[in-house]
């Protein structure tokens, strides 16, 4: 893949400062965990705001049941989300609703329109340079969901309990005016089990796009955001709006880039570097 003649960023920045939105082809968003504390609502609806697109996908993880079973937890901010993507379908932009783990229950919704939005299981994004990508959650790659539900339960409480834990801390850090930084991100870093656990799940979302004739996979679930090649596979995942607040896009050539927000607004270049990795392979 070619990489852009000009920065995009500085594109992004320009067209914020003057009230532009920010056009893009297609955008792809997941893990957004409303109805959760530690979803970061506020960013999430700047960027939907900001950014127009033709096709916006909605990778799973949506709206957290699993965390409004266990205590109810609904801002006007996370309304504000709701309404918002809407408002995004009832304009023209084509909504694909691709339920996770978290918001297992509207899996029974598939093949509806609610309000504009088409509710998938999983489906297949053509870039506008028609590489054929696997649009999936990725939770039905994760083997302890399908085998230990139990200990999938113990470590979704343990994780938002530390998330809960970062949204204070981080509350700290900004009255002392220093950046955001990521509690469950360093953990993660810190256990060789967490990043054998996250190749093993890179592997087998790259297979699961072979196995079907495809050209690459474009997933969520771990909260770990990147595009790399596996043999000759694109892998991309989106992130999440719980700790990076990153977005997939695809511009109007069909490069794909990650974009941290409100980062990407700033006056720093955005990850091109994963363009860079498509067009080595």
């Amino acid at each position: 893949m070619e990489q852009a003649s000009s920065d995009p960023t500085s594109m992004v920045a320009r067209r914020a400062a003057t009230g532009r939105s920010i056009r893009v082809r297609s955008a792809f968003i997941s893990d957004v965990h409303l109805g959760s504390r530690a979803c970061r609502a506020e960013a999430l609806l700047d960027f939907l705001r900001r950014v127009r697109c033709e096709q916006l996908y909605l990778v799973g993880d949506i709206v957290d049941l699993w965390s409004l079973r266990r205590g109810f937890y609904w801002p006007a901010a996370h309304t504000a989300v709701l309404r918002e993507i809407i408002r995004i379908a009832a304009q023209g932009t084509r909504v694909i609703y691709v339920p996770g783990n978290h918001d297992v229950e509207l899996r029974e919704l598939v093949g509806a329109e609610i309000r504009g939005v088409e509710v998938a299981r999983d489906c297949i994004h053509v870039t506008a340079d028609d590489r054929r990508m696997l649009v999936m959650h990725g939770d039905d790659l994760d083997g302890v969901v399908k085998c230990r539900p139990w200990l999938v339960a113990l470590g979704s409480t343990i994780y938002d309990r530390i998330v809960e834990l970062n949204v204070h801390f981080n509350r700290l850090r900004r009255r002392l005016g220093m950046p955001y930084w990521s509690l469950a991100g360093f953990l993660k870093d810190c256990s060789g089990e967490a990043r054998r656990y996250v190749e093993n799940f890179e592997q087998a979302a790259a297979y699961a796009a072979r196995r079907h004739g495809l050209d690459g996979v474009i997933c969520g679930h771990i909260h770990r955001y990147g595009i790399r090649r596996i043999d000759g596979i694109v892998y991309a995942n989106d992130g999440d709006w719980v700790e990076n607040c990153t977005a997939l896009v695809e511009d109007r050539n069909g490069r794909l880039a990650i974009w941290h927000w409100p980062h990407a607004l700033e006056a720093q270049p955005l990850p091109t570097r994963f363009a860079a990795v498509e067009e080595a392979a």
